[in-house]
């Protein structure tokens, strides 16, 4: 039986290392952590805002509610409960989180998510014909909806046009941004060390869902069957204000970590929503203004007779975790 209340050094430290494997926009892990004595404080570094791809922040801060869930389902695997208090400070914006813990005995279902964080990847590959059962997309909504973030389904072919066609006007003004270009080729292939896409993971553009980072060095899969198929989980909120924000980056994390647990290809997708004209023509024409746009997650099932994904880089703990 646990008699321990407060996590010692070395489990903070464990919570974290497994935390920072949250996917963040181009891999540049945007966040800070401030450690207590029996808390947690998340910031969000705007030192690492990408400019031109993520103009207004909410990339970054998607990134950083991804990391918090991360570090709520390692700390449950590890045998603690979390309480999170959401923008505590109102005088500083970047204050996201203060988390407290709690001593709990880890169930199975929180053990095998807490494993899923090292195991996901994010498969940029196309994906086989394989279908993807109702219950495994109804286990993924209701994952996010956990969070307080409705799952929109992309399957009827007219929204799906829509949402393509979004892909493809986005990609087409990033063609057009010098800034844009060189900010993408500044965070991926060669220049990838300990942040960034690196070339490995990176597969070359087939179409306009597929963001073009520098020198892709990741072999398309090869398919058996006639072609690939994938589904397309829209994640929108009913605001748009940072804790909006920073609980669609919590749901983006439950439903990357639930099908990791099913064993399903994940891509989480921001390209279309980081241009103003696109999101909005998305939030009208594919969701029905029903909510506000903030990622759209590729699932499916990866070849089987595809290379298993080397895990991407992460800066050192050390880096962007600070005592109190």
């Amino acid at each position: 039986m646990m008699t321990t209340t407060h996590l010692e050094h070395d489990t903070f430290r464990a919570a974290l290392a497994l935390a920072a494997r949250a996917p963040s926009v181009h891999n540049t892990q945007p966040w800070s952590w401030r450690m207590g004595d029996s808390t947690l404080q998340l910031y969000a570094d705007p030192s690492r805002q990408l400019m031109h791809t993520d103009p207004d922040g909410r990339d970054l801060i998607l990134s950083c509610g991804a990391a918090l869930h991360h570090l709520r389902i390692a700390a449950r695997g590890l045998g603690w409960d979390s309480v999170v208090h959401r923008l505590p400070n109102p005088d500083d914006p970047d204050h996201l989180a203060a988390v407290e813990f709690h001593a709990a005995e880890p169930t199975i279902a929180a053990l095998r998510l807490s494993q899923a964080i090292s195991d996901r990847r994010t498969d940029r590959r196309r994906y086989t014909s394989w279908e993807v059962p109702a219950a495994h997309v109804s286990a993924l909504a209701a994952a996010a909806a956990e969070c307080g973030v409705v799952v929109r389904d992309i399957e009827d072919s007219w929204a799906r046009a829509q949402l393509v066609h979004a892909f493809e006007r986005a990609a087409w003004q990033h063609t057009r941004d010098f800034g844009y270009g060189a900010e993408l080729s500044r965070w991926s292939g060669r220049h990838a060390a300990t942040v960034g896409v690196p070339a490995r993971s990176a597969v070359a553009a087939t179409d306009a869902t597929t963001r073009p980072f520098a020198d892709p060095g990741l072999p398309q899969a090869v398919l058996r069957d006639t072609e690939g198929a994938d589904r397309m989980l829209l994640l929108a909120t009913a605001g748009d204000d940072r804790l909006s924000r920073l609980r669609a980056g919590e749901a983006t994390s439950a439903i990357l970590l639930t099908a990791t647990m099913f064993g399903m290809a994940t891509c989480p997708l921001t390209e279309p929503l980081e241009v103003p004209a696109t999101r909005a023509e998305i939030r009208d024409q594919v969701i029905g203004d029903s909510g506000f746009p903030q990622m759209i997650i590729r699932i499916g099932w990866a070849a089987t007779s595809s290379e298993p994904l080397a895990p991407t880089p992460r800066r050192p703990l050390d880096e962007y975790v600070h005592r109190l």
